[in-house]
């Protein structure tokens, strides 16, 4: 009699368009980009009956299709050799393989690079008032680098940090409203000069918050009218602080302007329009973002795909049109850090957005025939017949893909040039 187990089991000779099956093969070992999926052509089907298998592994539920009969007494043939599409095939999953190596060791590169520039901002802020000319001299130093680092022919790719660096999450504000700042003033075309005023300004727009209890800027529930306007006073103190520290024109601007609006509902002077820099408008957009997706409770937060939703659907009114949208175009559709499903229901986690083709983001996919340590990576721009679908909120995730992909309690970001691609190629 046929157990369940085997019943999902099938010799190649029974495939046929239509079946959907998982192999229970190393992903390095054959040449499709998933280890599971739906057949769609007899090219597929050519290329699992060449792997060499006795048996392959359906699932009747996924299937939009019954397999064929089994042969009559008749052994599974199989192809005397590959043919020329199923070498092309092999080459192609070579080819992805290096390329999965190499989007691994970026993300590893700007790991470092992110780890590095936190720690400075934490240096920075921390030796501010006992050591300030040495600290501003550093400060100059890390805004020259990220400028240097913006200002190049090359794409620019937006990475989704790790975030077990523990109890850094004030260093993470800073450094991701400046580097989001930054990416967002070299697409509105902005030279070494203002990207520089927009870095230092960026770095230290919340510098007044030591002057704020940290009770009132950690709490978790809603504030009380009178700890709202203190916490509001932290773009005044802010500026005081910001001219002992000798910071520019334009970057005290950005410390004193940074939570107005162009529709006047800001504060602390309500200004509308032109009365606001149009640098303390591209700091205003990131920092809004950033607070909508770091929440003092990680609970409250929203994904990056509804932060930007929500700033375009509901409060677009407070922000210049032009580089609020600039700013969605860059961080795409589904921002890194956007847990997603694919056309073909696999699910991921967006860990890099291509500045200029936003719509085709790098997804670090869930496959449990994968070790965690090992997880695909794929560049949709790659992929051509596979696309985001929908978005998909922490808590609908089964535990077990929660644990694969590692959804982010904060979201931090880091942006590097991509190597060898100019805007584009």
């Amino acid at each position: 009699m046929t157990t369940p187990a085997q019943s999902n089991y099938i010799s190649p000779d029974q495939l046929c368009v239509g079946l959907y099956i998982r192999l229970e093969l190393d992903w390095t070992a054959h040449p499709f980009t998933f280890s599971q999926f739906k057949i769609k052509s007899q090219d597929q089907i050519d290329t699992l009956r060449s792997l060499g298998l006795e048996r392959i592994r359906y699932d009747p539920k996924r299937s939009d299709v019954v397999p064929l009969p089994p042969p009559p007494d008749a052994p599974t043939t199989l192809p005397s050799g590959p043919s020329p599409e199923q070498l092309a095939a092999i080459a192609a999953k070579k080819a992805r393989i290096e390329k999965l190596t190499q989007h691994r060791n970026a993300l590893n590169d700007c790991e470092r690079k992110f780890v590095g520039a936190s720690r400075a901002v934490k240096a920075i802020t921390r030796n501010l008032f006992a050591r300030p000319e040495e600290s501003m001299k550093e400060a100059s130093a890390l805004i020259g680098d990220l400028v240097s680092s913006m200002l190049t022919d090359r794409d620019i790719a937006i990475h989704l940090m790790n975030d077990k660096i523990a109890n850094e999450d004030v260093y993470y504000h800073q450094l991701n409203v400046a580097v989001l700042a930054m990416m967002l003033g070299k697409q509105l075309g902005l030279g070494r000069e203002a990207l520089t005023e927009l870095g230092m300004g960026a770095l230290f727009h919340d510098i007044g918050k030591v002057d704020i209890p940290e009770k009132i800027q950690l709490k978790t529930e809603p504030l009380t009218p009178s700890e709202q306007d203190l916490l509001m006073q932290h773009s005044q103190y802010g500026l005081d602080i910001g001219k002992k520290l000798n910071l520019s024109p334009e970057a005290l601007a950005i410390v004193f302007q940074h939570h107005e609006h162009v529709d006047g509902s800001g504060y602390p002077h309500g200004l509308r329009g032109e009365g606001i820099l149009p640098l303390s408008k591209i700091i205003c957009i990131v920092n809004t973002y950033d607070n909508l997706c770091n929440r003092p409770n990680p609970r409250d937060s929203l994904t990056p795909y509804e932060a930007l939703a929500l700033m375009f659907s509901q409060l677009r009114a407070r922000f210049e049109s032009h580089p609020l949208g600039l700013f969605i175009r860059c961080m795409g559709v589904y921002p890194p850090g956007t847990l997603v499903q694919l056309s073909n229901n696999a699910l991921g986690l967006v860990m890099a957005v291509n500045s200029s083709k936003p719509l085709k983001p790098t997804v670090l996919i869930y496959d449990p025939s994968v070790p965690k340590h090992e997880a695909v990576i794929l560049d949709l721009e790659e992929e051509k017949e596979l696309n985001i679908v929908k978005s998909i909120r922490p808590a609908q995730l089964p535990q077990q893909v929660f644990a694969y992909l590692n959804p982010r309690k904060r979201m931090t970001y880091y942006c590097d040039a991509l190597p060898g691609k100019g805007p584009g190629e």
